[in-house]
């Protein structure tokens, strides 16, 4: 019985099956993403880049280039 049902599924039927699900989860993502509950998350998310970066052992000196000889 179990192998009927596997001969019956064709490689378009598998094939929509996984746009369907690709899909809904799209849709879920967008719903998730764009959730007003989620908007003070996102905005401190969105400052990330601009946080300032921990202090480094300022005990060594920089390491500079010069192209000069």
């Amino acid at each position: 019985m179990p192998f009927e049902i596997i001969s019956e599924i064709s490689s378009g039927m598998i094939r929509g099956l996984g746009t369907v699900v690709v899909f809904v989860a799209f849709i879920g993502l967008t719903l998730w993403v764009f959730n007003r509950k989620r908007n003070a998350d996102f905005a401190e998310a969105r400052l990330l880049p601009f946080a300032d970066e921990p202090p480094t052992d300022s005990t060594q000196e920089p390491v500079t280039r010069s192209t000069r000889p």
